[in-house]
């Protein structure tokens, strides 16, 4: 039997959810189940381990799946795609799976995902004027996601697509130290 790999299963199963949600004219409400979920595993990562937990009966996992769903007020889509992998235990590959349909919605709706590295979180007005900046230059609408990293020391690090733009000063510092290696 051929094995598929774990990227393609996931995929494939943000694809379908997001084809189902289509259908049933529910993308926007989905979209906003998603961002609920993705929000509640990241801030408690134990809910994935729990339910990918072998010991604990399958029935089990999928009734409070189920519950927690309905307690958020998810969507019968979101709620039906839950029990799909449910009952095909793929529970560990439910966050990433919620993350590519975030993924697949924004390329449909024209955005561009772009990750921010700084050395502390920007104010309202930074991050205004850096999606005004990001939008002009790249001629699409930018969804900004920040990463605190105090390594870089200050400055931004910014990535989208393949394309970096480095204007940390660590990243400054590295570039210097290059050239006067180069220079003796």
């Amino acid at each position: 039997m051929k094995k598929i790999s774990k990227s393609k299963i996931i995929t494939t199963y943000a694809e379908a959810l997001y084809s189902a949600a289509e259908e049933k004219k529910a993308v926007d409400k989905v979209l906003k189940d998603v961002k609920i979920l993705i929000q509640v595993l990241r801030e408690d990562s134990s809910i994935i381990k729990y339910l990918s937990n072998p010991v604990w009966q399958a029935d089990s996992k999928s009734k409070a799946l189920m519950q927690a769903g309905k307690k958020l007020g998810l969507d019968k889509e979101t709620l039906s795609c839950l029990e799909i992998i449910s009952v095909n235990s793929r529970f560990s590959e439910l966050l990433p799976i919620l993350e590519t349909f975030e993924h697949i919605w924004y390329v449909k709706n024209g955005y561009v995902e772009v990750s921010v590295q700084s050395v502390q979180e920007l104010s309202a007005a930074q991050e205004k004027k850096l999606s005004t900046v990001l939008e002009k230059m790249l001629s699409k609408k930018v969804v900004l996601s920040y990463e605190i990293r105090p390594e870089i020391l200050g400055g931004l690090i910014v990535e989208f697509g393949s394309s970096m733009i480095d204007d940390s000063i660590r990243g400054k510092l590295n570039r210097l130290e290059i050239m006067m290696k180069g220079g003796q």
